[in-house]
């Protein structure tokens, strides 16, 4: 990130000298001009260290200490003194300061004691900014996978990620985008920076301009300090757009001009400023098809899919629905505190029949309840969801609407069920396979599959959102298919 230096005092012979020593590069500097209210003035801007004069801090030195100290930033603060006095060193120091240097010193001496105190403050506001690490850091070896359509996906990914390209990750809900982009930015030569992530979908647009570029004071209502956008403080590392679909028209043409001018300009600011950050988006859209209908800008699309990535859906790469359980189980094992250890054979073969709508998001939650249902080592078919669990009865039964015709065709484990249990189970699994078909064969059009099926509108939504069918998938899958 930016490294933001503010500089309180009035001797502008020392003011030049101290941004002459400044660092160029990742410090930004800016004085508070002027002989009144300096130190509230400053309190007021966003900053990581606070150089000032010893006569520009009011006293009692105490409390105008913590008034930095109470901010969010928190920011270093180094005083500079004319004089040697050891007990205003002592005082100073016993405010809060972090630093106290005489004006007397040479310039080589000044310049490496704020380099130091820089240096310190970036590595301290590593873990401070941006989205919170999980609690195991993401590696590109945690997508290593048995199927041919991961692997050929990964031998893509691993080509990308010693650049700093502009990457668009696309996917289903649920996939895993932001953990790979995650991953990426951990192996990738940015790595030691800050990876930020900031969700298009979830914030306000009037929130998300602030957001993303920052504001300055007073920029409007509410705005009483400086605030850093995320591009800020995302310097040096990598700025993850997620639901990058979601953004409002005029929010993509100022994105635009930053991605192309590599520089960001506060709401409400006058100067722009550069910054060095890669940049990663996301969205489970399609947006050639959002371009063509106007809604997503096309130069603004090109910017960002320099290359893109398309994670694939769990259920086209069933193959690792073993290796991910066995790995959900070892992660959640101490977070769920259950000794769980496994799963049985009948409860993996429900995990693999079932089409995950929600994909490898879903199967973590799935596989974290059965674990805390579990009354023993193993997880059970009983311990999934019913929606879950009957995936093997519907692959099994149905051939003739569901029900074997003949005694001979009966399942064994059905005769060791309650009969109203086991006739309530095959009505849905025949229910929900029905609506399915029907779908697919109407490409989602939930007029035409109510009236095909005989029933209204209103009761189609309803079985819809019990078996947890989105009509959205059943037009992307015709659209393939066309």
């Amino acid at each position: 990130m930016l490294n933001r230096v503010i500089l309180v005092m009035t001797d502008k012979e020392l003011r030049r000298r101290i941004r002459r020593l400044l660092p160029g590069g990742d410090v930004m500097a800016e004085s508070i001009r002027g002989r009144n209210h300096l130190w509230e003035r400053a309190a007021r801007r966003s900053a990581d260290v606070i150089v000032a004069s010893r006569e520009a801090i009011p006293r009692p030195i105490a409390n105008s200490i913590a008034l930095f100290q109470d901010l969010p930033e928190s920011p270093a603060v180094v005083v500079l003194c004319d004089e040697d006095d050891a007990a205003e060193h002592a005082e100073l120091m016993g405010a809060g300061c972090d630093m106290v240097l005489s004006t007397a010193l040479p310039d080589e001496s000044l310049s490496d004691a704020l380099l130091a105190v820089l240096d310190r403050r970036s590595n301290l506001a590593q873990g401070g900014f941006g989205t919170r690490r999980p609690l195991a850091q993401p590696q590109l070896t945690d997508f290593i996978s048995n199927s041919p359509t991961m692997q050929a996906f990964l031998r893509v990914v691993r080509r990308v990620v010693q650049s700093d390209t502009s990457l668009l990750i696309l996917g289903e809900t649920g996939v895993g985008k932001e953990r790979l982009a995650q991953a990426i930015h951990a192996e990738g030569r940015r790595s030691d920076g800050p990876f930020v992530a900031v969700n298009c979908g979830a914030l306000p647009e009037s929130l998300l301009e602030s957001e993303l570029f920052g504001h300055e004071e007073g920029a409007f209502t509410g705005a009483t300090r400086l605030r850093r956008g995320s591009f800020e403080l995302a310097h040096g590392g990598t700025i993850f757009l997620d639901e990058i679909g979601e953004l409002a028209s005029h929010l993509q043409v100022k994105l635009l001009r930053s991605l192309q001018e590599r520089e960001v300009r506060r709401v409400g600011g006058e100067q722009p400023f550069k910054v060095d950050v890669r940049v990663m988006a996301a969205s489970n859209r399609n947006l050639e098809e959002e371009v063509e209908a106007k809604r997503f800008r096309s130069d603004l699309f090109y910017r960002l899919s320099v290359v893109s990535l398309t994670v694939p859906p769990l259920r086209h790469r069933v193959q690792d629905i073993p290796a991910l359980v066995e790995s959900y189980i070892d992660y959640l094992r101490p977070r769920v505190g259950c000794d769980v250890h496994g799963i049985a054979p009948g409860a993996m073969e429900a995990l693999c029949k079932y089409a995950w709508p929600g994909n490898v998001r879903e199967l973590i939650n799935v596989v974290e309840r059965g674990m805390l249902l579990c009354s023993g080592e193993e997880i059970m078919s009983a311990d999934l969801p019913e929606t879950i669990s009957g995936a093997v009865t519907r692959a099994r039964a149905q051939r003739v609407l569901g029900v074997p015709t003949r005694p001979e065709d009966v399942p064994a484990e059905w005769l060791d069920r309650p009969l109203g249990e086991l006739r309530g189970e095959i009505t849905r699994n025949l229910e929900r396979s029905y609506l399915e078909a029907m779908l697919r064969e109407t490409a989602g059009r939930i007029g035409e599959t109510a009236r095909r099926a005989g029933i209204q509108p209103r009761s189609l939504y309803d079985k819809m959102k019990r078996y947890r069918l989105r009509k959205e998938d059943y037009r992307r899958n015709n659209a393939r298919r066309n």
